[in-house]
């Protein structure tokens, strides 16, 4: 089992800077992705930037150039820097890990909120 405890949303004006963390405990040696989802009202949730257990991170079209992801796969808390904010990015972030057996988990979600 691994938990998943996210930090750090709220609200910004638009072209604000936000960043959230993501802390896992448990089985945390058999991560193998971690990263960050969001969920609009009325609309699906949809993947916002992952990184692997090697690095490698993926972006939404939607957030290139604006969010980075960091973080050494659950070694240390993963970091979701937001800069350039806008209406649009309004959602409920959630936490994501998945492991070696493609067991997934999801932490408890946390709400940004960017005025216009």
């Amino acid at each position: 089992q691994v938990q998943l405890v996210e930090s750090g949303g709220g609200l910004v004006q638009a072209g604000g800077s936000l960043r959230l963390s993501c802390a896992a405990s448990g089985s945390i040696s058999s991560i193998s992705v971690m990263g960050w989802y969001r969920q609009a009202p009325g609309k699906q949730r949809e993947l916002v930037a992952i990184i692997s257990s090697g690095g490698t991170s993926t972006y939404a079209d939607s957030v290139k150039g604006r969010f980075t992801i960091s973080g050494d796969n659950a070694k240390n808390p993963v970091y979701l820097q937001m800069n350039s904010l806008k209406p649009v990015d309004t959602a409920v972030y959630y936490c994501n890990a998945r492991n070696y057996h493609s067991n997934v988990y999801w932490g408890q979600g946390t709400q940004v909120t960017v005025s216009s």
